[in-house]
Parts: structure tokens; C-alpha cells; sequence
């Protein structure tokens, strides 16, 4: 059966049948799929409005307006069933526990402390393993994602907990929604003094949207004008109501800095975890479980920081998390102590990736290095797919004209010291809003120190490089400065936001206003061979400037705009301005459809500045 002609290109018509594609498919990948020829789909979508080549990866409206076309269902499928595809076709099962019943062991809670900015967040975690991580951040914030196992003794029995440690600055949203999403407990940090704000707020949603038990430590009892009771009314709007007034969130009054029950505290996420979760794994399994952070160490290589969900992961094991892959040479805890093998709840470091994972992949052992290669390629190949689709803005041949007017673009490349950051960077500056006439564009970002690739590509695309935490290497930086590339290093996240809106708030086009000087009549006309039409004019208001432009009116009428006022005189003396209530003459360029009484209005075009 054929489809009725498309701007002249016949194809074969579905009959409403499924076509599954990947996110950031291409149109051959569709022509193979419906045994078509991918240059007549091109043609289609040219006459459907929409230029694409065969090869480029398309949105996925593309794909379903090309599909409805030709009466197919097209089903894009999602980045996680996808994934869920390509390891059932190496035969690898995911999520869920193997096994019986009478195989699955009691594991640790896994426990994220979050709040908002200068709560005592970090406070609390130091005092919890005294350790004093908060010193060594920039600013006073945790800047990236950490993992910790301590014990506590409740009714004599020794228990443990991990602790993931998510930074408190609201640019974190992605890696805080991440660090929710990958634990058991939430412990809400709120100060007695300061009250619930808007990154409680934000929290609370993030924990309350990943189903997640809440245990709200109210902190800096000591302090002065602490009032615990009003956080305990603060937060009844916002569903979390204390044991004390009938409900079922557990609240603990602490002090981190005093280390005033923080015993209590770990005892209330013990019994939490006891009453509302049944945290059970199959330690026997292949290895699995979420890469919470990973950054480039200059002696160890790619280093990422894991938390295993199921299963034992051991030195040696073949590892894939993302599109990054390689074998277990060696682990290490907090204390950088060696770890043989880590098992379900256990956070680790694990050295041995080829490159640096995502903060927030997935992890799984398989059976050989072969294996992990080939998973690991392939999700790259389909990110990449995404990202370029996700990339391209659509154009309709309506748009064409204003697509293909000049829009300035500020193109960067972010490095970072770790992935988490670098994503949660990229993520807040993408945000940034200053209008349709500026484009930012991050053409690259990467773990560790910048290159001379770095360099080079920003010499071909005219970029800025951001250095987070990170410096130049070797002689990069003599490369950059003899090129002209700028190079800006930061190290608190917020700074590197606020220069980069600056930036971009500069490479708008100036918005001009017009400003009224003077109007001026004309009471007499001349003609001179030399100079053309001359008015002789009485100045009314204000005052007439040479060079400034002017509009003539008629009978209250614009008749001419945008004309130079090319000379102007008093008498026979040349006069730069002529004030209200004095007579000149004048000369509007070439125009000379001048008569009496018409009115000369003069102004000029100030910069109006942007809020």
C-alpha cells in the first residue's frame, strides 16, 4: 500500500504499528525500521516544514510529527528502559534482589542530610565522625557529594549508618534531587534560630517526591533566640507533624557545634528505619549500586566514590557505570584505608575506571572487561544521540529568515574537579535568562585540569574556559594568555554564576531610547547654489544641535524622519547649538522640500540601560 504523495515523495504507509526508537534517533535509524529509504524521509520532513539531514539526531516531535505522517506510532523509548534493553541483551538483570527470601540480610540504612544554606549541615556530619570537612570548602559550602559509614549502639547492639553528605547551595538541585534519590532516610537540618527557608522548603519536596522517611533535626539549640517549638509549627504546613502533636515524624533538638544529642539523632534514624522500612539485600549477587561522586586524582587516575545497593563488589571485579568502565584495582573508605570488599550499603572509593564516571550512574559488575567495554560505548553513543538532539532548536521554513539572522553566543568549556560539580555548574548556568538574543552554549565540560585540548578547542570556537577548582596544566597557561583565550577559575559555584549573567548581559544589544532636544520653526526659506534648501528658523523650546537628527513636521504631520541637521548658523558665524528664543539657520542634508511654518524637531538616541 502506498502513501498518498508527500511534496512528491511516495512512501510506504503504516498501518498504526509501533516503531520504537532511542531518544536522539536519526532518520536512518527510522528508514531501517520501516525498510525505507532515509533521503525520501528527509524530503518529507522538508515539505512537513522541517530541515533535518539523514544522519542528525532529531527531537523526539520530530519523530512523532514524521510518524503520524505515515501512520505509524512512533515510541520513544526512555534513557532508562533503553538501558534496561541493552543489559537484558547481554542477559544482566537490574533492580531488583535475586534470590529467595532466606537469602536477603538486614543492610544499613543509607541516610541524606539535607537543609538549608548555613544550617549546620556539614556541622552536623563532622561532629558525627569528628572530622572538620567544612573548613577545607570554599566559603563555608560543601561543594561536592561525600559518603561515610558510622556506628551507633541503640539498646546495646552496635547498628551502622551511611551518611550521604549533599551540598546545601540551591545551584545543587540536581545533585541534592540525586542524593535523595539514591537513599533510605532524609534528615531535614533546620536551625532553632533561623526557621524553615526556602531550601527547607525544597528538601522537604525532593524527599517527600522520592517516598523517603523524614527525620527533622532541629539544630543550634544553644544559640540565642533558638525557639524549636516554632520549626515544629513551621513544618505542620508542610505535612511533617511531630510525634508530640499526634504525628509520625520523629524531631530531634541538637546541637552540632556543642555535640548536644546527636546521640539522640542517630538513635531516632535507627528507629525510623526499624518502624517505617525493611532494608534487606542480597549480599551473594554480582554487585550493583550508584556512583555518588567521581572526580580525577592526579596520582590515582579517575577515582569514584560508590555506594553498593546489592550485592559484594571486590577488588578485581569487572565495573561499568555509565558510559565509563574498568576493573576493581583497589578501594579505599573515608579514612583511605584499603577495603577488600564492600558490601550492600557500603560507600567506598574505587579506583580503576578508564575515565570519570557521572555523578549518579548506575554501577554494575559483569563478567568480563569485554562486556563493560561494550555497555559502556554504547551508552555513550546514545548520549551523545540525545544530547544532539536535545541540542538542535527546531527551524520551520517560516522561521528560516529570523534563523538565519546573527544571534551572539557565548560558547564555554567547564572543567571541574569532579562530575557532580561539573554538571550541577553546567545545569545552573544553562539557566540563565537574559532573553532570545543571547545564546550560552556549553560546547564541552570534563573532570580535571585544563588541557591544551581544552585550548584548542577554544581557539577554533572562540570560548571561555571555567575552571572549577581546577588550574591549567604544564604550559596551557602560556598557550591561552599568547592566544587570547579567557581562563576563569572559581571556586565557589555562585561567583562563577554571577560573572557568567554579567557576560552575557553585555553581549546584549544596546537599547537605544530617543531623547527630545529642541524644536525650531521656520519663518523664512532659502535657496543657495552652494548648500541646498537653508530654513531660517526661531528656536521655540529646548535648543538645535549640529549633527544631532531631526524629524520635519507639517500641519502637526511627520513628513521626513531621520534627517542630519548638517550645518547650522547664527547669523554668518557657524554655531555648534542655537538655545530657545534665538534665530539660526539650518541645513537638513540633501532635503530641500522646506517650507514656512513647518516645525524642526531635534533628538538624539541615548542607551537605555538593561535592568
Amino acid at each position: 500500500m502506498q502513501a498518498p504523495s508527500v511534496g512528491g515523495v511516495r512512501l510506504p504507509k503504516g498501518n498504526g504499528e509501533n516503531i520504537r526508537l532511542p531518544r536522539g534517533a536519526s532518520l536512518t535509524d527510522f528508514a531501517e525500521k520501516i525498510n525505507a529509504n532515509p533521503a525520501s524521509l528527509v524530503q518529507v520532513l522538508f515539505h512537513l516544514g522541517e530541515m533535518v539531514t539523514a544522519t542528525q539526531s532529531v527531537s523526539d516531535d520530530v519523530l512523532e510529527l514524521l510518524g503520524t505522517e505515515m501512520n505509524y506510532k512512533v515510541q520513544v523509548v526512555s534513557p532508562e528502559e533503553e538501558d534496561r534493553e541493552l543489559l537484558d541483551s547481554f542477559d544482566i538483570s537490574y533492580g531488583e534482589n535475586a534470590g529467595g527470601e532466606e537469602e536477603l540480610q538486614a543492610r544499613p540504612p543509607v541516610v541524606t542530610v539535607m537543609g538549608h544554606v548555613d544550617h549546620g549541615k556539614t556541622r552536623l556530619l563532622d561532629t558525627i565522625r569528628k572530622t572538620t570537612v567544612h573548613e577545607g570548602e570554599a566559603g563555608g559550602i560543601t561543594q561536592h557529594i561525600g559518603a561515610y559509614q558510622v556506628a551507633v549502639e541503640v539498646d546495646g547492639n552496635e547498628r551502622l549508618i551511611t551518611f550521604i553528605d549533599t551540598p546545601g547551595h540551591e545551584a545543587f538541585t540536581a545533585m541534592r534531587a540525586r542524593g535523595a534519590n539514591s537513599t533510605d532516610i532524609a534528615i531535614i537540618v533546620v536551625a532553632a534560630d533561623d526557621g524553615v527557608m526556602p531550601q527547607t522548603v525544597e528538601a522537604i519536596n525532593h524527599a517527600q517526591a522520592a517516598g523517603l522517611p523524614i527525620v527533622v533535626a532541629v539544630n543550634k539549640i544553644d544559640k540565642e533566640g533558638a525557639n524549636p517549638q516554632k520549626v515544629r509549627q513551621q513544618l505542620t504546613e508542610y505535612g511533617l507533624v511531630a510525634e508530640e502533636y499526634g504525628g509520625d515524624t520523629m524531631f530531634v533538638d541538637i546541637s552540632a557545634r556543642q555535640n548536644i544529642n546527636i546521640g539522640g539523632l542517630l538513635e531516632a534514624v535507627v528507629l525510623t528505619a526499624d518502624a517505617s522500612l525493611d532494608l534487606r539485600a542480597n549480599p551473594e549477587m554480582e554487585a550493583q549500586g550508584v556512583a555518588i561522586e567521581a572526580h580525577l586524582d592526579r596520582g590515582r587516575g579517575p577515582v569514584a566514590t560508590v555506594l553498593v545497593q546489592r550485592g559484594t563488589l571486590r577488588v578485581g571485579d569487572s565495573i561499568v557505570a555509565g558510559d565509563a568502565y574498568g576493573r576493581v584495582r583497589r578501594m579505599v573508605d573515608e579514612f583511605n584505608d584499603d577495603v577488600i570488599e564492600a558490601t550492600p550499603s557500603r560507600p567506598v572509593q574505587v579506583i580503576g575506571f578508564t575515565s570519570v564516571p557521572g555523578a549518579g550512574d548506575t554501577f554494575l559488575v559483569v563478567d568480563e572487561d569485554r562486556t563493560a567495554r561494550q555497555i559502556a560505548e554504547r551508552r555513550a553513543a546514545r548520549m551523545r544521540n540525545a544530547a544532539n538532539a536535545q541540542r538542535r532548536k527546531r527551524i520551520s521554513l517560516e522561521d528560516l529568515d529570523s534563523a538565519l539572522k546573527e544571534t551572539s553566543q557565548l560558547n564555554l568549556i567547564i572543567k571541574g574537579d569532579n562530575s557532580g560539580t561539573v554538571e550541577a555548574l553546567e545545569d545552573a548556568l544553562t539557566k540563565i535568562d537574559v532573553g532570545d538574543e543571547v545564546e550560552l552554549r556549553v560546547i564541552d565540560r570534563g573532570v580535571g585540569g585544563i588541557t591544551k585540548a581544552n585550548v584548542d578547542l577554544a581557539i577554533a570556537s572562540d570560548a571561555i574556559i571555567l575552571g572549577f577548582n581546577v588550574r591549567a596544566e604544564g604550559k596551557v597557561t602560556e598557550q591561552a594568555n599568547r592566544e587570547g583565550i579567557d581562563v576563569r577559575y572559581y571556586s565557589v559555584i555562585y561567583q562563577a554564576i554571577d560573572e557568567i549573567e554579567q557576560a552575557l548581559k553585555g553581549m546584549l544589544k544596546p537599547v537605544y531610547e530617543e531623547v527630545e532636544l529642541g524644536r525650531a520653526e521656520i519663518r523664512e526659506v532659502f535657496k543657495s547654489s552652494k548648500v541646498g534648501t537653508i530654513a531660517g528658523c526661531m528656536v521655540l523650546s529646548g535648543e538645535i544641535r549640529r549633527n544631532a537628527k531631526a524629524r520635519l513636521l507639517r500641519d502637526g504631520v511627520v513628513v521626513q524622519e531621520s534627517l542630519p541637521v548638517s550645518s547650522l548658523r547664527r547669523f554668518k558665524d557657524d554655531a555648534v547649538e542655537v538655545r530657545e528664543g534665538f534665530e539660526c539657520g539650518l541645513t537638513l542634508g540633501s532635503y530641500g522640500d522646506l517650507k514656512v511654518d513647518d516645525i524642526v524637531e531635534t533628538y538624539e538616541l541615548r542607551e537605555k540601560p538593561r535592568d
